[in-house]
């Protein structure tokens, strides 16, 4: 009697095991396409073909980058230096959203269908979303940069952008400025003052900036990383009245197109 109630015991614990021995919200959001090491998920090396789970920690160095398509067929392509989460996506309600720490973000997103879906991208500033569409997030000294290529998507500062008015008394979150396809939008962390505005994006930043998210643009050419850096454009916000004016202030004539897509 009492080895059949052991057996039965024995049986419900093994039959438990594989369940206990999986995360909580465990699951699939996409596979890694390419890479140039050192690119890591988790704190452990990744590999082409490798899948990705939510809330996976993504993280690239000097020498990294990587490409990896979501199951719904949005591409993610990450430069180096950078380092993202993938909170969340479900392909089949179209519920996706990504935190950005810093660095450099290309989104190829398909376009939202579902009702209620959304893809969202959180930089410590600022949250961007689309409904599908092509575009560039970029984090660094407190600073959102922000490039549609194509589509067209909303940019809402968030508490942290820390808004201030024309007095310098704090004014709260503003609203989002829409971004069309070619314009580009800057939340910086202590120098907006009335309402965010979109500038047009200039020819070399568009190229500079899909060049940085390239995997094999970083193939080809293994000293393109500091080449970029030496030659990409310094944006500087300007707080005025009419809303943010974006300054460059270094810009290489002589860089030829990329020719990506």
């Amino acid at each position: 009697m009492l080895r059949s109630l052991l057996s039965v015991v024995l049986s419900l614990l093994l039959m438990a095991t594989p369940a206990l021995g999986t995360p909580a919200g465990d699951q699939p959001a996409g596979e890694v396409k390419a890479l140039v090491p050192d690119a890591s998920r988790n704190a452990q090396l990744l590999a082409v073909k490798d899948t990705l789970q939510w809330n996976d920690l993504l993280k690239t160095n000097a020498k990294g980058r990587l490409r990896a398509g979501l199951t719904d067929g949005s591409i993610l392509s990450l430069g180096s230096n950078s380092e993202l989460k993938v909170v969340q996506h479900d392909a089949k309600s179209q519920q996706t959203v990504i935190e950005m720490n810093y660095g450099k973000l290309r989104n190829q997103v398909v376009k939202i269908t579902q009702p209620g879906g959304k893809y969202e991208v959180k930089t410590p500033n600022a949250v961007i979303g689309v409904i599908g569409t092509d575009f560039y997030v970029a984090y660094d000294n407190n600073q959102t940069t922000v490039i549609c290529y194509q589509g067209q998507l909303v940019v809402t500062p968030t508490a942290a952008a820390n808004v201030t008015n024309d007095n310098n008394a704090s004014t709260g979150v503003i609203a989002g400025v829409t971004v069309t396809a070619g314009q580009m939008v800057v939340v910086g962390a202590k120098d907006l003052t009335g309402a965010l505005q979109a500038t047009t994006a200039p020819p070399v930043v568009l190229q500079t900036t899909i060049r940085d998210t390239d995997v094999s643009d970083l193939r080809r050419n293994p000293a393109a990383l500091s080449s970029h850096r030496a030659k990409i454009i310094v944006f500087t916000a300007m707080a005025v009245t009419a809303g943010l004016t974006v300054a460059l202030t270094q810009i290489n004539s002589s860089q030829k197109p990329c020719g990506c897509k």
